[in-house]
């Protein structure tokens, strides 16, 4: 737990869970869910990883910007990509794998690398993963 805390985001799943309602409390995110396609489901809603994949994205997105920025480093249409797998654990249950897809033009392999290992120490989904889930960090060219 962090030593204080500057936001809660609060959800609520309803129905069957991954058949099911997730609403969060200010109604932003108000989504059916549904079981993919090749997990057995319909897959006519969203899903967990997904949302996990998007979380991801976006605050790992977030962590670069503010490390390049605390180096006075100036980013231009960076991106980061998600995937989210599961799969069998090997112990009965499931887990989860990410891969992070980062785009950073315009500047040197070596620098953008850099960027993408401090947002990697920094971002908040990261360290709740890290020794959890195989995350692998890739920098490509944009």
């Amino acid at each position: 737990m962090p030593t204080s805390i500057t936001y809660t985001a609060e959800a609520l799943s309803t129905g069957a869970g991954r058949d099911g309602h997730v609403r969060s409390d200010d109604g932003r995110v108000d989504l059916e869910m549904a079981v993919p396609k090749p997990m057995g489901g319909s897959g006519d809603g969203a899903n967990p990883e997904q949302l996990f994949a998007a979380g991801y994205a976006a605050c790992f997105h977030s962590a670069l910007q503010a490390v390049a920025r605390a180096q006075k480093v100036r980013l231009h249409d960076t991106s980061v990509g998600a995937r989210v797998h599961v799969g069998p654990d090997g112990r009965g249950g499931f887990g989860l794998a990410v891969e992070l897809e980062v785009v950073v033009p315009g500047l040197p392999a070596d620098q953008a690398q850099a960027l993408a290992d401090a947002a990697e120490r920094v971002c908040p989904y990261s360290n709740a993963t890290r020794g959890n889930i195989d995350v692998r960090v890739s920098v490509v060219d944009g």
